[in-house]
């Protein structure tokens, strides 16, 4: 069987759905590649790099289409396009059928197998084809390098002889993939980040990546914001105007904001109201990812850059990933490339489209002439809905005090007990054993006994745990010599005094260290 790519229609799409190496991992499946030419220029493909791929270079779309059994391209196709695919061939690209109802019921009248690559469940066995999630990656990262590129200011914040720079204050409303690549861009730049989603789970992931999450005071039976397939589902008209409270709250701190909120089949929700650009400062930049489907502000144009009445600047282009090709066609390609691996369970160039496969079936939106769209909904969630924890109420310094204390006591405790059977014991042998060997184990247990309750008690705050080991050990070391400098014999009387001078100089410069160790994580 033959897959064919033909060039993009639309003038601002530069992606292109197969790639060089794409097709060498397909002729591995048995497949012949076909693309039309001049299809891979705009993302850096030249005709020439197909052909030493082994790809065959086709004059025309119309030949294309006659020709190639499966057809993979990147932006749903246009009727026109439809109308050349002849009826049973299998067609695999965007489709966004929930938004394209003319375009799905000409795909099921003219008998194409459609495969919505927007439509693959994010299920763990499907990651390798999530296309959506590929190009939401490019998407984020690129926002944040527009953002930057129409805001006036450093990112990080900085020190100079000539004064102090601010950081940048970023808001990133929708913690999806692109939201997180999105996050994690603004924190490598060192902006100061924030973060808000309606799925409360997600707030690990964003503290993860050095942002903050938004807390709204709110309960909706704990605010399940998730719906099934890892997406944010919609939510009531008191959450959001919870949320939009806060949003106005945050509206004159932020410089950046990057919306990226949307819900599978609906218009993309209204978030940052034109009440919020006004009381932003002038100069602050909005990127509204939701462009495409009616955007997040309410002042977004889709696909142009608008400067509000105060000085905001508002951006609502929709090709992002086209605004990096290359990466974008690499990954998207191979998301395709996965695809069609799955349709080819035996690897030999032969298509099995099996309705009985999670992934297969989620995906496929027209098959034998009828539509098939909605899929059942998926088995499992992406993510599994939890309660938001509640934040902790930290410890006052008298608390923090009064538990270690009781932690070293009970330690001390255990170790005391321990040590009065050890000697319990040792008096029981002393029956047997001759008095001079009493009299040393005496010292001995009375040195270690007294040592460490002497040494230990020292709070941890004060004296690092190491430094109270070894101190407790020199601790022990003097008591025992201390009790031997009576015993009248010279030679154990000389040793008796080295000891308590060497352990001495152990204990005290022990202490000296521990100081100067805490010093160190002194704010000044």
């Amino acid at each position: 069987m033959k897959v064919g790519t033909p060039k993009e229609v639309a003038s601002a799409e530069a992606r292109v759905a197969m790639t060089p190496d794409s097709a060498r991992h397909l002729q591995k499946l048995g497949y012949e590649c076909l693309i039309e030419a001049g299809a891979g220029l705009r993302a850096g493909f030249a005709d020439t790099v197909y052909l030493d791929a082994g790809v065959r270079v086709v004059d025309t779309a119309s030949a294309l289409y006659a020709e190639a059994d499966v057809i993979a391209k990147v932006r749903p196709p246009e009727l026109s396009e439809v109308d050349e695919i002849p009826s049973g061939k299998t067609l695999i690209s965007f489709l966004y059928p929930a938004q394209n109802t003319a375009l799905l019921d000409r795909v099921a009248a003219d008998g194409v197998n459609a495969i919505a690559m927007d439509m693959v469940p994010r299920i763990s066995r499907a990651q390798k084809m999530d296309a959506l999630s590929s190009m939401a990656n490019i998407a984020g990262y690129r926002a944040v390098i527009e953002a930057g590129g129409n805001f006036g200011r450093f990112f990080t914040g900085q020190i100079t002889a000539a004064g102090k720079v601010p950081p940048a204050r970023v808001l990133v409303i929708g913690a999806g993939v692109a939201g997180l690549a999105a996050i994690g861009t603004a924190t490598s730049l060192g902006a100061i980040t924030y973060a808000f989603d309606v799925r409360p789970e997600v707030a690990e992931q964003i503290e993860s990546m050095g942002a903050e999450f938004v807390f709204l005071d709110f309960e909706e039976t704990q605010q399940d914001g998730a719906a099934s397939g890892g997406y944010a589902a919609p939510s009531s008209p008191e959450f959001r105007e919870k949320q939009l409270a806060k949003f106005r709250e945050l509206a004159p701190q932020i410089d950046i904001l990057i919306t990226t909120a949307l819900i599978p089949g609906r218009d993309a929700p209204k978030l940052w109201l034109a009440d919020m650009v006004s009381s932003m400062k002038p100069g602050s930049v909005i990127v509204d990812l939701a462009a495409e489907r009616g955007g997040n502000c309410d002042l977004t144009v889709p696909d142009q850059r608008v400067v509000s009445d105060n000085g905001v600047v508002i951006i609502g282009y929709t090709d992002f990933p086209s605004r990096m090709a290359n990466q974008a066609s690499t990954l998207y390609a191979t998301n395709i490339r996965h695809m069609l691996s799955d349709l080819t369970p035996s690897k030999d160039g032969k298509i099995v489209h099996d309705m009985d496969d999670d992934v297969i079936r989620g995906a496929t939106v027209s098959f034998a002439g009828e539509i098939t769209f909605p899929p059942p909904p998926p088995k499992i969630k992406a993510i599994a809905a939890q309660k938001p924890k509640e934040k902790a109420r930290e410890a006052t310094p008298a608390e923090k005090r009064a538990e270690e204390m009781r932690a070293f006591r009970s330690q001390t405790k255990q170790q005391g007990f321990t040590l009065l059977i050890g000697t319990a014991l040792l008096l029981a042998a002393g029956a047997y054993a001759p008095p001079s060997l009493m009299n040393h184990l005496v010292v001995f247990v009375l040195a270690c006994f007294i040592g460490f309750q002497v040494i230990w008690n020292v709070s941890h705050s004060l004296h690092t745990p190491l430094m109270a080991v070894t101190n407790a050990i020199s601790g022990i070391v003097i008591l025992g010599a201390l009790m031997q400098v009576g015993s009248g014999n010279w030679l154990v009387v000389t040793l008796a005094a080295c000891s308590v001078l060497v352990a001495t100089i152990n204990v005290v410069g022990g202490f000296l260290v521990t100081r100067r160790m805490l010093a160190m994580f002194q704010r000044s």
